[in-house]
């Protein structure tokens, strides 16, 4: 697929959404572990459209963190709030999917469904602007 910059921002954008719509059916179905997946990456993605719109291309998702946290967060564009959670995110995410015996449960997660959509949000204005 090739397409301008804009259009790869406006997919990012989407992705994000259909991947937070994704968790919130995963969490009706309590998987855990994999709506904390799902949370992470619809910020993700959303936070990678917002890097692209100002031409930033990390390679990793360390690399997205610290691009997201060093020319949005320290400068008070986003207020790092924000960053806190998608650091939080980045760290369950790895749990998640990577350490045995660690499990997510309602409790732990579903307190970051209403930040993440904000966070969409916000993104979506900033990138509109």
């Amino acid at each position: 697929m090739t397409g301008t910059k804009e259009d790869l921002i406006k997919y990012r954008i989407a992705r994000a959404k259909d991947t937070y719509e994704d968790a919130q059916i995963l969490a009706e179905r309590e998987k855990w572990n994999s709506t904390i997946n799902r949370l992470y990456y619809s910020a993700y993605y959303a936070i990678m459209a917002l890097l692209l719109d100002v031409d930033l291309k990390p390679a990793t998702h360390n690399g997205a963190k610290s691009n997201f946290s060093e020319y949005f967060i320290k400068t008070g564009k986003i207020d790092k709030e924000y960053g806190k959670i998608y650091s939080q995110l980045f760290t369950w995410r790895q749990k998640g999917d990577y350490d045995d015996l660690f499990d997510f449960d309602e409790e732990k997660v579903f307190p970051y469904f209403e930040p993440v959509k904000k966070l969409i949000s916000l993104i979506e204005i900033i990138i509109e602007h």
